[in-house]
């Protein structure tokens, strides 16, 4: 039982591994699963990270409702916000986190697939916003991000029902980019990453912030602040780099700098 984590070629791996739980997360794997994303932000040796789950079944049904829902906590940690910070809960990740959807991917789990940026799922996964059947609420970001990724109609069913739907409806309402036998998963996953990792990581992660800022800005300052941002990497080390790479008609060496 445990989050996962290993890095190779600038891509890490986060894996959460409690397959007998349907890789459900209790407090502790929460806080091992912060963790994890903290580093995914301040390591520079990580370009593009990967989510997903141990074994088959499931990528992950989101808390333990037998050790978290119902818990009381003290009233003073509503305002600790930053503590042991999830990417669905808000923390600012602006490399690209590519989830692959293994199966159950249900409440929490989509909650945390909702504040990915690429998704493939397997052909046999399951999805769905089911907090209200049990008396909660889909939080950590559920009923902020939903309405903005599926039709008003679509996602209201989702997060009112609470019933489930399979991948293909996923990819019909552009939840994920591609669906794929489970046994081909993982590696289209990593496909995705390795072509993103090849990419210039500053022009990589302007891009993210850019777009996912963009949608609380008005246009005009959306506008200026990508042109503000162009400025700023037109002077970096890649954009020389990627300019005489292509002139000598070799791929790149991305340094970040």
């Amino acid at each position: 039982m445990s989050i996962d984590l290993e890095v190779t070629d600038g891509i890490a791996v986060i894996t959460i591994n409690r397959p007998e739980r349907l890789n459900a997360m209790d407090l502790d794997h929460y806080r091992a699963l912060s963790a994890a994303w903290l580093r995914v932000r301040d390591d520079d040796a990580i370009r593009v990270a990967v989510v997903t789950g141990a074994g088959e079944r499931s990528f992950t049904t989101g808390a333990d409702l037998k050790s978290v829902i119902g818990k009381t906590p003290d009233l003073a940690q509503l305002w600790q916000t930053q503590q042991d910070a999830l990417l669905n809960r808000g923390l600012e990740i602006w490399k690209p986190v590519v989830a692959a959807i293994n199966g159950y991917c249900l409440g929490g789990g989509m909650t945390l697939m909702l504040a990915t940026d690429i998704r493939v799922a397997a052909e046999h996964a399951t999805f769905g916003l089911s907090e209200v059947k049990r008396g909660i609420i889909a939080a950590n970001g559920g009923t902020q991000r939903i309405l903005a990724q599926v039709p008003y109609a679509i996602g209201m069913e989702m997060l009112l029902v609470g019933g489930t739907f399979d991948a293909a409806a996923a990819a019909r309402w552009g939840l994920v980019n591609a669906v794929v036998p489970g046994a081909e998963l993982l590696a289209t996953a990593m496909d995705y990453a390795r072509r993103i990792a090849a990419n210039a990581p500053l022009a990589v992660r302007a891009a993210k912030e850019l777009a996912v800022r963009g949608g609380d800005m008005s246009l005009a300052d959306g506008l200026r602040m990508e042109q503000l941002i162009a400025r700023i990497l037109n002077a970096s080390e890649d954009v020389q780099e990627g300019t005489q790479a292509f002139a000598e008609k070799r791929a790149p060496r991305f340094a970040g700098r």
